[in-house]
This record gives structure tokens, sequence and C-alpha cells, in this order.
């Protein structure tokens, strides 16, 4: 089932977490080295909903969807307007449900949704390493649209590529 969420409050934040697991320690253990892991998993939590509460919520348009079954979260995607469109960030399907089809259909229930209301392109930038990201795109529908990524802070990477959905 696809739940959208346009405000920090109405998500668990809790169960949001558990899908981002593996993020959140990897970008602790970057972001403060002299701490514990536990203490780097916590503070890479705290510095999500902060980005959540302080900047990604205060965007009129933005929402999380996520793609829950039996009542837990399974996958999750930030979507934001960009461009012409919108803009799909921070895809994550929990490591003990990856690889059976959550992912997609969480990208195939948003494009039907985007679609219907007619709020297309939607876009999505996905590391050139991130092979099963990119291919899980492609499958979905998109096409790679550019070789480097621009950031909504106005950066732009190129060790990511662009992706786009435009039917």
């Amino acid at each position: 089932m696809l739940l959208w969420f346009n405000n920090l409050a109405a998500l668990d934040f809790e169960a949001l977490m558990a899908v981002y697991k593996e993020g959140n320690e990897l970008n602790g253990s970057l972001q403060y080295p002299n701490d514990s892991p536990v203490r780097q998993k916590c503070l890479a939590e705290q510095d999500f909903e902060d980005y959540l509460r302080q900047i990604f919520f205060c965007q009129e348009g933005a929402a999380y969807c996520v793609f829950s079954e039996n009542g837990t979260y399974i996958s999750a995607v930030r979507i934001e307007p960009f461009e012409d469109g919108y803009l799909l960030s921070a895809l994550e399907t929990k490591p003990d449900c990856r690889r059976r089809g959550y992912g997609k259909r969480l990208i195939e229930s948003i494009i039907l949704e985007c679609t219907e209301k007619r709020k297309l392109p939607i876009y999505s930038h996905v590391k050139n390493k991130n092979i099963a990201s990119i291919n899980l795109h492609l499958e979905c529908g998109f096409r790679v649209y550019k070789d480097s990524a621009r950031y909504l802070d106005g950066s732009v990477r190129t060790d990511s590529k662009t992706l786009i959905y435009e039917k």
C-alpha cells in the first residue's frame, strides 16, 4: 500500500528509520567518526529528522512516499518539486526486503499517482555505481537524461546520473 506524508508529524519516524538503517549507520560513521557506532547512528538519525523538519517538509509539494505492507514500512522515497516536474530522492528498501519488487511497486505507484494528477516529468538522481537502482528506474520506464546530477542546492555531481520519466 502506498502512503503519502506531507508532514513529519504524520510519519512514523521510527518505522522510517528502520528502512534507512544501513544508510544512517554509514552516514553516522562518516560524519561522526570519533563516536561509538550506536551514537553515530543516533546522530545520523537526528540529522535526518532535522533535515525533514527544517528543510524538506517546508517546501510546498514535498512528500514522503512509503510502501507499507501489514503496517510495516518496507520501502521509502522523498518526492519534491524540481525544475518542471518532481524529483525522487533517497529511495531505499529495508535490507531484508530487497529483491522482492517493493522498490518497483513504490516507483510505479508514484508514477501512476503523478500521471493521474498530470505532474510529470519525474526526475531521479542515482549514483553511477548503484547499478541496481539504475536498472530499477529503467525497468519502471525512466531513461538516462544527463550523466550528472544537479541537486536542489545548485551543486552538480558527476558521480551520479539524472534519470527522467516523461510519459
